[in-house]
């Protein structure tokens, strides 16, 4: 029987290890919600990282995350700039609207799922200034993409610029930041403090890259951290056991965990896309690879063992992981050359 080679979704990874004997380790009893000596560690290791003062609260998924960080950023009348592929338009089953209370997502247009100032600019200037017209509050953008295009310094200190000089919120999705850090190649500080530069909000992921479920919402206003903790627990994310999601985050900080896991798994996509040729549809700039395909040449590729998520009727996502095995990476290569 073939041994199936996992590139269906980094979701489906295993967890890291020392997340597990971080979460071990946290057993001793502590004081319930975050009033444990671990959650109340995270503003400053957070601080630490991104070389400024902010505040930092786990929830448990990066639905949550989004979420509860627009929500700080947009009123219920308001409306959220975000890509029309963005995956809190696409895949969040509507939970914007939930957590926001009826707020609008307003969908703008760019290439590889990222956003430009001049795509925001042609969508919200026709909209008059009055009652009659949902006003943009905010606007969100995917580090790395939903395409795995990662957004360099420069294009997001002008997106910065931009936001501010509207008047308007700047949150982050980061399930794949970590992805995006490591492609940057730069030192995981100012990778962090280059992308958290003109930002409001991160939802930095971690279950994509080696938690088992935990996620933060990071505030560059540490002022807006207790609105977050009313929106957690009013939607049911304070949970009383909180220090396990501490433990996960600490975990992968100590040591940038986070950024090595990362390295690893977009490794292992340019390793996936060494294969692939002409065939690949965007830059391979974080651990996602998109592959056009015909539908029998991806019914060859689950014949020999890799699993993968079609795209489309002729295209496929390969994704990876901190834990693909460098010969899986290989053999999907070399099996998409030899297409």
């Amino acid at each position: 029987m073939t041994r199936l080679k996992p590139f269906l979704s980094d979701n489906a990874a295993s967890v890291h290890p020392r997340v597990w004997e971080a979460m071990q380790a946290a057993d001793a009893p502590d004081q319930p919600y975050d009033g444990d000596a671990l959650s109340r560690a995270l503003d400053e290791r957070f601080s630490a990282l991104f070389a400024r003062e902010c505040a930092a609260l786990w929830v448990a998924s990066g639905t949550a995350a989004n979420c509860l960080a627009l929500g700080t950023l947009c009123a219920p009348h308001g409306g959220v700039v975000c890509h029309r592929e963005a995956h809190i338009e696409v895949d969040e089953g509507g939970a914007p609207g939930f957590f926001l209370h009826g707020a609008k997502l307003m969908l703008a247009e760019g290439e590889g799922a990222m956003l430009r100032p001049e795509a925001i600019a042609a969508l919200i200037d026709p909209i008059r200034k009055d009652v009659h017209q949902v006003q943009p509050h905010a606007i969100a953008i995917t580090q790395a993409s939903e395409y795995g295009r990662t957004y360099r310094p420069d294009e997001l200190a002008a997106l910065g610029a931009f936001a501010r000089a509207r008047g308007l919120g700047l949150h982050m999705d980061g399930a794949r930041f970590a992805n995006a850090a490591a492609f940057l190649a730069t030192s995981a500080e100012d990778a962090a403090r280059a992308a958290a530069g003109p930002v409001d909000s991160l939802a930095f992921g971690f279950i994509k890259n080696g938690a088992m479920g935990a996620e933060a919402v990071v505030l560059f206003d540490p002022a807006r951290a207790d609105e977050v903790r009313y929106r957690r627990k009013r939607a049911g994310h304070l949970q009383c056991k909180g220090r396990y999601l501490a433990a996960q985050i600490l975990a992968m900080l100590e040591g940038d965990l986070w950024l090595a896991n990362a390295a690893h798994a977009n490794a292992a996509a340019r390793e996936v896309a060494s294969g692939c040729g002409a065939r690949l549809l965007h830059p391979v700039e974080a651990n996602e690879v998109f592959v056009r395909l015909s539908p029998a040449e991806r019914e060859a590729l689950r014949a020999a063992g890799f699993a993968f998520y079609d795209w489309g009727a002729e295209a496929a996502r390969f994704v990876t992981s901190w834990n693909t095995r460098g010969e899986d990476a290989e053999a999907l290569g070399k099996a998409i050359a030899a297409l």
